[in-house]
């Protein structure tokens, strides 16, 4: 048995359009419908450039296999952030401002990595990682 890697993180909302939209503007993720029995009103999958839905979004009335109590816009409990592994740097800062969108930016030499961290519309924290830019 081995972790091959991480499948995607699902965010539960109140606002499954709004959150849908920040992904796919901010991050040209793709929107499309989640698989029966769930419903374009209750679930959206956002894809990377690979064809991977690495986001999932669910409403709060969405089906779950597992359930349990949510709410939406706390903080996320003992989840700090959710890392993506990002190209276009300056492309996404002005994404960010041209949106108003709060964030930090973080410099770690050593690994030449650049960072920028920004909160979606439920909260979940962001740390978009670009390599080498």
């Amino acid at each position: 048995m081995k972790v091959e890697a991480l499948d995607h993180v699902n965010i539960i909302t109140d606002d499954l359009d709004g959150t849908a939209r920040f992904y796919a503007e901010l991050l040209g993720l793709e929107r499309r419908d989640g698989p029966p029995p769930l419903t374009p009103k209750t679930a959206q999958w956002m894809f990377d450039n690979a064809g991977r839905a690495i986001v999932h979004i669910n409403s709060l009335d969405c089906v779950r296999a597992y359930d349990r109590e949510i709410t939406p816009g706390d903080l996320t409990g003992a989840l700090h952030h959710v890392a993506l592994r990002v190209s276009g740097y300056e492309e996404l800062k002005a994404r960010l401002d041209a949106r108003g969108s709060d964030y930090q930016e973080n410099f770690v030499a050593a690994i030449g990595l650049r960072q920028i961290f920004t909160a979606d519309p439920n909260n979940v924290l962001l740390e978009l990682n670009f390599f080498g830019e």
